[in-house]
């Protein structure tokens, strides 16, 4: 099986409770009144532009937000906020996670005095459960992948009168992903004084990681709604091992991952996309990418140890996945017919994001210091 998908997309958006929600989203208004709020940088790494032979290479860095060393946050505190507008006296959140949702959402709960159930699904390292627990919540972890727990997480939170606050949509559980997905908006906005500007972006390519699919989602929601056609194009990137876009693009309906679910990028490592998730990227992804954990660590090397004047960049084993997905774009020449559909050249503006920090700082240490 190949390493990439191409896709055609429709480029219109679906129109449902999820596009409503996101159209209504007030998420930097939120944001910007949390104490230490501030916008996570943009950095143009001008050397490595040039090593690529691309005209300029951006990324948006994740990896301090609200000190969590994840962009995830902004899902979690935003979907927190809009649970209590309307139901205050919520007083148990739950979900499921592989670390960095199940933080922001430790930290959004604490902010309101509320307690947090996080599950875990059995890989979870014990540096991610400490940090969730150092956070206030209390952590279990279970002997299941990463759709068994959210299943687990979904079916506790409802016999125990629980709110469940997950990052993935499914039949009937629709309304929080959407404000998961708003909140990650944010992070889009935040650059509309730069390269997000109006009518036109100053991008061609988006270079995106993709775990079930929320994230992803919400930034081709943004490009798509903002630009319409005139929209960068959009990539996605998955491991290897656990690519369950990927596979269900190749289906042609929303599958769990087929692969061994054996992978460094641990936020990456997740099941069946989400339903409301997939409905805007099939409309508005133009393909996926296939990575391997050797290719990450490239990646995250590179970022660790830049050319020249070009900042350092502290990124995670998920974190650097984009990178690492247009790494394999300009270098592998089996993914040349790719490359092509998205006009990747000498003059493409290419954005990639951050997504997280050393969350997991053994892991990291062990693979930039060698």
């Amino acid at each position: 099986m190949k390493d990439f998908i191409i896709n055609y997309p429709s480029n219109i958006l679906p129109n449902d409770i999820t596009n409503q929600i996101l159209k209504n989203s007030k998420s930097i208004s939120y944001h910007r009144t949390i104490e230490n709020y501030k916008q996570s940088p943009l950095h143009r790494l001008s050397a490595l532009s040039n090593f690529f032979k691309i005209s300029n290479l951006y990324i948006k860095d994740e990896s301090n937000r609200f000190g969590l060393d994840s962009f995830k946050v902004l899902g979690g505190s935003y979907a927190v906020s809009q649970i209590l507008k309307k139901n205050p006296n919520t007083s148990i959140f739950c979900t499921a996670t592989d670390g960095n949702h199940g933080k922001g959402l430790a930290w959004s709960a604490e902010k309101y005095n509320k307690k947090c159930i996080v599950f875990v699904p059995k890989d979870t390292s014990k540096l991610r459960i400490k940090a969730i627990t150092d956070l206030g919540a209390k952590v279990e972890q279970l002997e299941m992948n990463y759709e068994d727990t959210c299943k687990y997480a979904a079916e506790i939170s409802l016999k125990m009168n629980w709110k469940l606050v997950q990052d993935t949509s499914w039949v009937n559980y629709e309304l929080i992903p959407a404000y998961i997905m708003s909140g990650y908006l944010t992070h889009f906005i935040e650059m509309e004084d730069t390269i997000n500007k109006l009518n036109q972006p100053d991008l061609d390519i988006v270079i995106i990681q993709c775990g079930v699919g929320s994230w992803p989602a919400s930034c081709i929601w943004y490009y798509l709604n903002r630009y319409g056609k005139n929209k960068p194009k959009i990539i996605l990137v998955e491991p290897t091992e656990s690519c369950g876009v990927y596979q269900s693009f190749h289906e042609g309906k929303r599958i769990s991952p087929k692969g061994n679910l054996s992978t460094i990028m641990s936020g990456l490592n997740c099941g069946i996309p989400s339903k409301s998730a997939w409905e805007i990227i099939k409309r508005g992804c133009d393909g996926v990418i296939k990575i391997t954990d050797s290719e990450v660590k490239l990646a995250m090397k590179m970022f660790y140890k830049p050319l020249l004047e070009d900042i350092k960049i502290i990124s995670g084993e998920s974190g650097a996945a984009g990178l690492a997905g247009l790494i394999k774009c300009l270098n592998d020449n089996k993914l040349k017919k790719l490359k092509d559909h998205i006009g990747l050249n000498k003059d493409s503006r290419v954005l990639v994001f951050n997504s997280e920090g050393k969350t997991d700082k053994n892991s990291f240490s062990k693979i930039v210091e060698n």
